[in-house]
């Protein structure tokens, strides 16, 4: 595996996050691209995009939230797709193609990150179908990474 200092003020430019110069920040690089910060992986790249890990989002509120019901739980840390009779919640402003983490509805605990395939408004008047794709889930490679 490859890995690359960064400056925190590229970073944090990069990243659209606050970053000190005493952050450690490297990018690693085999198969994925993960930026690493103080040695934990906090962003991987999905095309181009970099989008935080789950373990950066239990400590930073940077996506809007999707609200899933308890029995959606199981198929969410699966890897499945977000169906819309499962979510109990939807952040407003959220944009076809934003990125979007998915908690659970009594714990308030990220569960996954995933791409909204929707607008808000779109979500709010289906009843059906897929909404959300899973890209990075409790128990994947990343996760355990």
């Amino acid at each position: 595996m490859k890995k690359t200092r960064l400056k925190s003020k590229e970073a944090s430019r990069e990243l659209g996050i606050e970053l000190s110069k005493k952050d450690k920040v490297e990018l690693w690089e085999d198969e994925k691209k993960i930026i690493t910060i103080n040695d934990t992986p906090s962003f991987f790249y999905y095309g181009n995009r970099p989008v935080p890990t789950l373990k950066y989002l239990q400590e930073h509120e940077i996506l809007k939230k999707i609200t899933v019901d308890m029995g959606a739980i199981k198929f969410v840390v699966n890897g499945a797709d977000i169906m819309r009779p499962g979510i109990t919640e939807i952040a407003e402003e959220i944009i076809n193609n934003d990125f979007v983490v998915i908690i659970d509805a009594n714990n308030h605990k990220p569960l996954a990150v995933g791409i909204a395939l929707f607008s808000s408004e779109e979500m709010q008047a289906k009843n059906s179908g897929k909404v959300i794709k899973n890209i990075h889930y409790v128990g994947d490679e990343l996760w355990n990474a």
